[in-house]
């Protein structure tokens, strides 16, 4: 086996494989004779076929098969002889050479990576606490999941409940097949298209409006995606929501059995601390991949773009399928994927390259201690626990997480740190 390498851009090489014809004949020849020993021929009896008739009928078939069982044995023989890692799948495909088999193996290689930029790092990293006027707040979310309605004789207003009759019409075609009747719609909890739920306000039970809305460009129906509809609808009820006190009853409706106030808010408290301490953690995480994102610049092999566009692109499949549609009728275009695929793919490479310099390894107690932590929430901890630890998979999930995180702390502690004291809410809002 003869193997040359053509480097045709920073990192495309081009290599091509030359296996001899006597090592090609060899295999043909090992092949056909079985073949003659098996196949059924009119005229002659079994294992009496001539091999030049066995030749004849099955040489090219045969061929192709020997060919192809070379280029499996042989490419990964030959990248290892020349100390090359391709990026992603290649392109293989034969020469023109007419004497013995010479294939062209077409593929991109992983990038040098250098962190000569990771003492140059600047990163802010955002502290907060959970104050009294928090937990306040969070109880009152709460009381708004548990509220109720109550009907009302007003005009609908921001807040309310309204039930309705309504029809909507785009390009002369009606998409509501017909009226749809009794439809529940919470005034402010934008669960319709932008400006509805505004339409909605001011309206007295009885009361007709139509009205003109625009639906959002990745709207999950293309055929109104960006579209323009007109609405009629019909005011058939208000209601008003009317909030639970917070007393014993609601309190034990959130796990604090002995139903009282201080317990609900220390519980409440805890949950928040939790939730916090993580969200500052993706935070600060976030701001260490941005700042290693735009420090540390190199070639990014388009084959792992490609693949990673396709990975994200993939629940959109499925929700093409789900829809009895085709990935392309949801009109969503390549570069919509790319900025984000190549951030992803370049961050993984820069990892990559941390955790081996760096020789981190996984540490057992950081693994043990974050399944720990994710099983609080539920009622029997110990047995979300061992399902972690029944599994190689599931713990591997974890384990990959627990090591991603070391080598962000170890970015961290690399970096100029500017602490920055923000507020509750404003951490938890752009989680």
């Amino acid at each position: 086996m003869q193997v040359s390498v053509e480097k045709t851009s920073e990192l495309s090489r081009k290599m091509t494989v030359s296996i001899p014809d006597a090592v090609v004949q060899e295999k043909m020849e090992t092949r056909l004779k079985r073949l003659g020993r098996e196949v059924k021929v009119d005229g002659f009896r079994p294992g009496k076929v001539p091999a030049s008739m066995i030749r004849k009928l099955y040489g090219e078939r045969v061929r192709g098969e020997v060919t192809g069982d070379l280029i499996q044995t042989t490419y990964f023989e030959a990248l290892q002889q020349q100390e090359l890692v391709p990026a992603g799948h290649p392109h293989i495909h034969p020469s023109e050479k007419t004497e013995g088999f010479e294939y062209v193996a077409e593929f991109e290689v992983y990038p040098e990576v250098t962190l000569d930029g990771i003492s140059g790092l600047q990163i802010e990293r955002p502290n907060a606490t959970v104050e009294e006027a928090d937990v306040d707040a969070m109880i009152e979310k709460l009381r708004q999941q548990k509220k109720t309605w109550a009907e009302t004789e007003r005009a609908s207003q921001e807040g309310d409940q309204v039930t309705i009759h309504f029809s909507g019409v785009s390009e002369g075609e009606n998409f509501t097949d017909g009226k749809v009747e009794n439809y529940k719609v919470e005034i402010g909890a934008k669960q319709m298209i932008p400006g509805f739920e505004d339409e909605l306000k001011g309206l007295s039970v009885g009361a007709t409006k139509t009205f003109t809305a625009t639906f959002p460009e990745q709207y999950n129906n293309p055929k109104l995606a960006g579209k323009s509809a007109e609405f009629e609808v019909e005011l058939v009820k208000i209601e008003e929501p009317v909030l639970p006190e917070v007393n014993e009853e609601f309190i034990k409706a959130y796990g604090v059995e002995e139903g009282e106030l201080a317990a609900f808010r220390s519980d409440v408290r805890a949950n928040m601390d939790r939730e916090l301490a993580n969200a500052l953690k993706n935070k600060l995480k976030t701001a260490a991949m941005d700042a290693l994102f735009e420090n540390i610049t190199f070639t990014i092999p388009n084959a792992l773009i490609d693949q990673e566009v396709e990975a994200l692109m993939q629940p959109y499949a499925e929700r093409a399928k789900n829809m009895r549609l085709k990935l392309e009728d949801l009109n969503l275009p390549r570069d919509t994927f790319e900025a984000q695929a190549k951030r992803r793919v370049a961050l993984g490479l820069i990892l990559g390259e941390i955790i081996q310099k760096n020789e981190i390894k996984v540490d057992a107690d950081k693994v043990r201690e974050v399944v720990e932590d994710m099983a609080k929430s539920y009622e029997r901890p110990e047995d979300v626990i061992n399902w972690y630890y029944a599994d190689k998979a599931r713990l591997n999930e974890v384990q990959q997480m627990v090591l991603e995180d070391q080598a962000v702390a170890w970015i961290v502690s690399q970096a100029k740190i500017t602490d920055v004291t923000v507020g509750f809410d404003e951490v938890m809002e752009k989680r």
